[in-house]
C-alpha cells in the first residue's frame, strides 16, 4: 500500500536564468507540508511542475503512486490547486464558474460549494472586479474544496492579503487540515504562516533542496547558538549551517551533535524561520546589526 500523497524524484527544470535541481521529497497522505524558501527559490516551479503546467526536464512526480504524465486526467481529478496570483476572470462571477467546475470535476459537491460561499460571505453574481483580494482567496478555496480534492496544493495564499484576511485565510486552512483527512503542500516565504499547521517542512534555496524534515525533528536536530565573536574559529565555523555576524557577537544555527565545538554561548531552540534565514546566509562576510549589541 503507498503511503504517500506526492513523491518527487530527482525532479529538473532548466531555464536561461534559473535551475531547479534534482530535488526529491516526499509528503505522506494526511500530512501538511511547508515548502518553503525565498522568492524565486524554485517553490512555483515544483507547483507548476506538479501540475503538468510546464514540461520537466527529468526525474518523476508521483500522486498517490501515480504518475503525473501517464495518468495526467486522473492526478488532477484528486488534486486541489490555490493560486497567489488568481485565475479569476474579473468580469464573471463565483456562481459561474460553479457551473464550469461541475462540469470539470466528477466529484463537484454542490451543497458543500454554496456551504462554503455563505460561510464566507460571498456574494454569487458580484463580479470578481469587485471582491477584495481576501474574497478573491476564499472563492478559490471554496471553489477548490467543492470538488473533494484528497491533495491539497497552496502557492503563498497569505501573499498581499491585509492582516485582517490573511489571519481569516489561516483560520480556514487550519479548520481545513485538522481532521488530517487532506494532504497539503503549502508554499510560502512567510514562515509564520506554518506555525500550527505544518507537520514537516522542505526548505528551498537557489533551486536545491537543503533540508526536508518533520517539525519536531528541527528542535531535535538542530540549535540557534550565540556569543562573541572570539568563540568562532576556522574549525568550528565549518560545522555552522549558517553565520550571522555583528561588529561583538554572532548567532549561528548548528547541529545539536557540533555543542561541543562551541565554549561559551547561548543556545535556544529553532524555528522553521531559523532553519529557513540561516540555510539562505550561509557563511556570510558581512557584518549585520544584532539583537542586543547597543543595548
Amino acid at each position: 500500500m503507498n503511503n504517500y500523497a506526492l513523491e518527487i524524484n530527482n525532479l529538473s527544470k532548466e531555464f536561461s536564468d534559473f535551475k531547479l535541481d534534482n530535488v526529491s521529497f516526499r509528503l505522506e497522505k494526511g500530512m501538511v507540508m511547508g515548502l518553503v524558501g525565498e522568492n524565486g527559490a524554485g517553490k512555483t516551479t515544483i507547483i507548476r511542475l506538479i501540475l503538468n503546467a510546464i514540461e520537466k526536464n527529468g526525474g518523476n512526480i508521483k500522486i498517490f503512486g501515480m504518475d503525473n504524465d501517464a495518468e495526467e486526467i486522473a492526478c488532477k481529478e484528486r488534486i486541489g490547486y490555490v493560486a497567489d496570483e488568481d485565475y479569476l476572470i474579473v468580469t464573471s462571477n463565483i456562481k459561474n464558474y460553479a457551473k464550469a467546475f461541475a462540469h470539470i470535476y466528477k466529484n463537484w459537491d454542490q451543497p458543500l460549494f454554496e456551504k462554503y460561499a455563505k460561510m464566507w460571505n460571498l456574494p454569487p453574481k458580484k463580479k470578481f472586479s469587485e471582491y477584495s483580494k481576501g474574497m478573491k482567496t476564499k472563492a478559490m478555496l471554496a471553489l477548490t474544496l467543492a470538488h473533494h480534492p484528497e491533495l491539497l496544493i497552496l502557492d503563498e495564499p497569505t501573499a498581499g492579503l491585509d492582516p485582517i484576511a490573511r489571519i481569516e485565510v489561516l483560520d480556514i486552512l487550519r479548520e481545513i487540515v485538522g481532521d488530517g483527512e487532506k494532504s497539503v503542500l503549502f508554499s510560502t516565504h512567510i514562515t509564520g504562516d506554518l506555525d500550527k499547521i505544518a507537520d514537516c517542512v522542505t526548505v528551498l534555496n537557489g533551486g536545491k533542496i537543503t533540508e526536508s524534515t518533520e517539525i519536531d525533528k528541527i528542535e531535535e536536530k538542530y540549535a540557534v547558538i550565540s556569543g562573541p565573536l572570539s568563540v568562532l574559529s576556522s574549525a568550528n565555523k565549518e560545522k555552522c549551517v549558517g553565520i550571522r555576524k555583528g561588529s561583538q557577537n554572532f548567532e549561528a544555527l548548528i547541529e545539536r551533535k557540533y555543542l561541543g565545538s562551541f565554549e561559551g554561548v547561548s543556545v535556544r531552540t529553532p524555528n522553521i524561520e531559523n532553519l529557513l534565514t540561516f540555510t539562505i546566509w550561509g557563511h556570510r562576510d558581512e557584518v549585520v546589526e544584532l539583537g542586543g549589541e547597543n543595548s
